[in-house]
């Protein structure tokens, strides 16, 4: 089990971004919630150490096809994280399925830059070690920090 609030990164600490988005329906309308200062702020504001990450929106066939190929299920889910290193620096891709999330953003009643913020801060922390698929106790932890972090950067809670 993980420290429940990570060490905040200190100012030295660097968030290498690339932030991509493919070709999919209403692509300006994700653009324009995810400006790019606001991903490494919300990115920033749950790592602990320096990190090098790639955020990828894209679209659902491509969603469907790495959650196929990586995690065995037949369909696009809103988040995928693959970690490929923890220490000394954090690297990993974040895939984010554009018309999942806004699905999801509009049956929780959130707008979509909430959303996004909330799956982001999410993936961030699995990209660090954090997991909630294994038991409760680790689930509960990782709930409860997302909602930390995210009240921290002016959000509302997000479950």
């Amino acid at each position: 089990m993980k420290n429940p609030l990570p060490k905040t990164c200190p100012a030295a600490c660097t968030l290498d971004l690339s932030l991509q988005f493919t070709a999919f329906p209403d692509r300006s309308l994700h653009r324009a919630a995810l400006p790019r200062a606001m991903v490494k702020r919300w990115i920033g504001h749950a790592l602990a150490r320096d990190a090098e990450l790639t955020v990828r929106i894209v679209g659902e066939d491509e969603g469907r096809a790495l959650n196929r190929d990586y995690r065995q299920k037949d369909d696009a889910t809103n988040v995928l994280t693959f970690d490929y290193t923890q220490a000394p620096v954090v690297a990993a891709d974040l895939v984010l399925c554009a018309p999942v999330v806004a699905r999801e953003a509009a049956e929780q009643g959130k707008t979509l830059q909430a959303h996004y913020a909330h799956l982001l801060v999410h993936a961030t922390l699995h990209a660090q070690g954090y997991e909630h698929e294994t038991n409760e106790r680790d689930a509960l932890e990782m709930e409860t920090l997302e909602i930390l972090l995210l009240l921290s950067l002016g959000f509302t809670n997000p479950y």
